[in-house]
């Protein structure tokens, strides 16, 4: 207790903020990179006017709420005012499009990744880079609102990502780490950076608009980890913790986005390693040895914190489906009266699932609720159906919805393991799906044919990551990599606990995934029936 306490009162200590889809976390690690104190706020996106979003005004009040409970565990278990840190990072959900003017203004709601808007322009910029350039990119947003001839693109000073948006006002800093920008455009992993030629590609393809700004004028900078990207401002200390107890002048690490701190929480980015996310989305990042022989409109081309090609398989739906479902349940035990603990209810239900046959005899589930590009949906909605003659049981049931959960995730898979032959040594998962132990897991291993392992420390998910990345930044040696920092100094030989697919599985989730594919029609047509 007193070593923390010192720590804390030295600056010894690094915190972490993920902006998550459902969740705000806040996490402080001390010298050993160990979590000593944790906060969070709860928060979900908003569909408006035919938009994805989340309020500018919810960010703020999520970043002070999950900070203030961080601070206020400091003092209970310590018995100190956090003033002081030794380092900070900002993370958040990749992609989408938050674009300012001149005063730092926003100039239309904040699009998040989930929009599926951007089909013409993605299809455009893919053609013309020859790289896959997904819908939910940032690029493909402008390129998207030029074509829509938007109003405010002209005015257009600054744009930027979630979490590039709030570094920018905590420190004044318009920078962006590599893995984040690999999100918003295109990469040249020999100098990570934007790609020059693409960069030139675009600002002739709107040469015709007149704007005042070129592309480069207007992207945030690229830095890699371990490099410093500013300090902590006056104003950005009042922003992010309101008591006026927070000093200013912290060295803050590179944003990221929540897939290179999932890479950094799950130490994966060293050369065919891999995670995989499972979340509100799911997504699987597997560190390449070299480029892919071709585009793929399924899989993208990412990096890590440190600038290493990514392979990553995004999906926009995973677990709201199955929460959906969960609390169905909750709400029947509370009808006649039961008391319902929700970790117990998934640990339940979940186990349950375990029960069930091994291609979830003969039900099916689409857990789209939003659109799905692997799968070629602008639009999703949520379907169950079954065979006349089905074993519809609660295991089976269960089970076919944790399968949809990582059913789009398995088709981008199979093209990167059956068809590139990409190679992993390890892969590990983290994320929601993962809490109950050893279900989602499995699935996973059954659905990727691969063992999967998943870290105590996975539970801190991203949050952690960033803390851990703000630590990097400032005690790594010279010239010290980050795949050696977090084998030697973070994990030290922590593997975690792997599992090894069970051949029936296999076999089974192939067997589901195959009626999954055959029914897409059908979940076509609820779409068409549901407009």
């Amino acid at each position: 207790m007193s070593n923390i306490k010192e720590m804390i009162l030295n600056g010894k200590t690094a915190l972490g903020i993920e902006l998550g889809s459902t969740r705000i976390k806040a996490v402080l690690i001390g010298e050993d990179n160990s979590p000593i104190a944790s906060g969070g706020y709860g928060w979900e996106n908003q569909y408006k006017d035919g938009v994805w979003t989340y309020s500018i005004e919810d960010v703020w009040k999520g970043l002070q709420g999950s900070y203030s409970k961080l601070a206020e565990e400091v003092k209970s278990k310590y018995d100190v005012s956090l003033q002081t840190i030794g380092s900070i990072g900002f993370s958040a959900m990749m992609h989408g499009y938050m674009a300012f003017d001149k005063e730092g203004e926003i100039l239309v709601p904040f699009r998040t990744w989930r929009n599926t808007t951007t089909g013409q322009a993605a299809a455009e910029l893919t053609e013309l880079f020859d790289y896959n350039i997904p819908l939910r990119w940032s690029i493909s947003h402008l390129r998207q609102a030029i074509l829509d001839k938007e109003e405010h693109v002209k005015d257009i000073d600054f744009f930027t990502t979630l979490a590039g948006y709030v570094h920018w006002k905590l420190t004044g800093e318009r920078v962006l780490g590599v893995g984040d920008a690999s999100g918003m455009f295109p990469i040249d992993i020999d100098t990570k950076d934007y790609n020059k030629q693409m960069i030139e590609q675009f600002d002739q393809l709107v040469a015709g608009e007149n704007y005042s700004w070129k592309l480069m004028d207007i992207l945030p900078k690229v830095l890699l980890a371990g490099e410093n990207a500013g300090t902590l401002t006056e104003e950005g200390a009042k922003l992010l913790d309101p008591t006026g107890e927070l000093k200013a002048g912290i060295s803050i690490c590179p944003p990221e986005g929540d897939a290179g701190t999932g890479m950094t929480a799950t130490n994966s980015v060293a050369v065919k390693t891999g995670n995989v996310s499972a979340g509100t989305s799911v997504f699987a990042m597997i560190v390449l040895e070299k480029d892919l022989s071709k585009v793929y409109p399924e899989i993208d081309l990412v990096t890590t914190p440190d600038g290493s090609l990514v392979a990553m398989v995004h999906c926009n739906n995973c677990t709201s489906d199955l929460n959906a479902w969960v609390n169905i349940f909750k709400e029947f035990m509370e009808t006649i009266g039961l008391e319902v603990n929700m970790p117990k209810l998934y640990d339940d239900l979940y186990f349950k699932a375990l029960e069930g046959d091994a291609d979830c005899g003969g039900l099916l589930s689409y857990c789209y609720f939003s659109g799905e590009p692997v799968t070629g949906f602008d639009e999703g909605r949520p379907l169950f159906a079954r065979e006349m003659n089905c074993n519809f049981t609660l295991a089976n049931f269960m089970r076919s919805h944790l399968y949809s959960s990582l059913a789009a995730l398995k088709i981008g898979l199979d093209i990167l393991f059956k068809e590139e032959k990409v190679q992993a040594d390890e892969i590990f998962g983290h994320g929601g799906l993962f809490k109950t132990e050893g279900v989602g897991q499995g699935f996973l291993a059954a659905a990727m044919d691969t063992p999967v392992s998943v870290m105590e420390t996975a539970g801190e998910g991203g949050a952690w990551g960033i803390a851990v990345l703000a630590s990097y930044m400032n005690n790594k040696e010279a010239d010290e990599t980050l795949s050696h920092y977090l084998n030697e100094k973070v994990f030290a030989g922590n593997k975690g606990i792997k599992m090894d697919p069970d051949p029936k599985d296999v076999e089974g989730f192939d067997a589901f995934i195959s009626r999954y594919k055959a029914g897409l029609p059908i979940e076509k047509a609820a779409v068409e029936s549901m407009k």
